[in-house]
């Protein structure tokens, strides 16, 4: 080394120096950029894992609800917040209301809370409605015999088609508590037995305050489900989860079985 070198140079100059603090608020501005943008895919992916298992558990609660009716020839009233998960009340008949929580334990489901409630897969209890309606021999879906009587009273099979009286909507523009009305909205199914459905993820800080979803908690015979909406949405934000019963599947799996006889 020359005897002249400065004592930078001999302990290397000012390449040696560490990062100033403008070099570290870039350093960490880049990493916290990279970290946000890995982090709202992972939230995204999160999300539609709990949408899919949720959309599972409703196909669950749809097949072991035909198990049950095939088992005993009618439908389950749904569970009330004080029923513990089992139809209220057990047996059957008049049911303590038609639109409540899926009786899981009546079903005999095990993906449940520890009141007994089945959960969705936000951790939320899923909803389960039933038709009230009767014909006119007093014949219900949820009362032990009731299916066959409303099959012996029509002399065939055609009630059990036409007779349930809820209905999903693909919206709740133009929709009354009796049909998807005649503008802005399209029947997705009537003469349902059975919706169950979940309230998805805005659940416990928000669940029913769009239009649509607010559709699905007022208590009628006539539901909503889309595809999930942001809230900048005309109805508002919309992520529940709804599955129904096909009466004509519910009733030919009963024929098939034999817990329902021809007339």
């Amino acid at each position: 080394m020359p005897l002249n070198a400065t004592p930078h140079a001999r302990a290397g100059g000012p390449s040696q120096a560490g990062f100033s603090l403008v070099e570290m608020a870039i350093v960490l501005l880049i990493v916290s950029l990279l970290l946000g943008g890995l982090l709202m895919p992972l939230t995204a992916q999160v999300e539609q894992r709990r949408a899919a298992d949720t959309q599972r558990r409703l196909d669950q609660a749809r097949e072991a609800l035909i198990g049950f009716a095939i088992a005993n020839g009618r439908l389950p009233c749904p569970a009330t917040a004080a029923s513990h998960g089992a139809e209220d009340p057990a047996g059957g008949g008049a049911c303590t209301t038609h639109d409540g929580f899926l009786p899981a334990a009546t079903l005999g489901l095990t993906q449940v809370d520890d009141s007994g409630y089945a959960l969705d897969g936000w951790n939320s209890r899923v909803r389960y409605a039933v038709t009230a309606k009767a014909d006119a021999g007093g014949n219900t879906f949820t009362a032990v015999g009731g299916m066959q009587g409303i099959v012996n009273g029509a002399h065939s099979a055609a009630p059990l088609y036409t007779l349930p009286d809820l209905t999903v909507c693909s919206s709740s523009i133009g929709i009354t508590a009796a049909s998807c009305g005649s503008t802005g909205s399209v029947s997705l199914v009537t003469h349902a037995p059975a919706v169950i459905y979940s309230l998805g993820k805005n659940w416990a800080t928000g669940g029913g305050s769009g239009a649509d979803e607010a559709a699905n908690l007022n208590g009628d015979a006539v539901f909503v489900s889309h595809e999930p909406a942001a809230g900048t949405t005309p109805n508002g934000e919309f992520d529940d989860v709804v599955t129904w019963i096909s009466p004509a599947i519910l009733a030919s799996r009963m024929f098939q079985a034999g817990t329902l006889a021809a007339p």
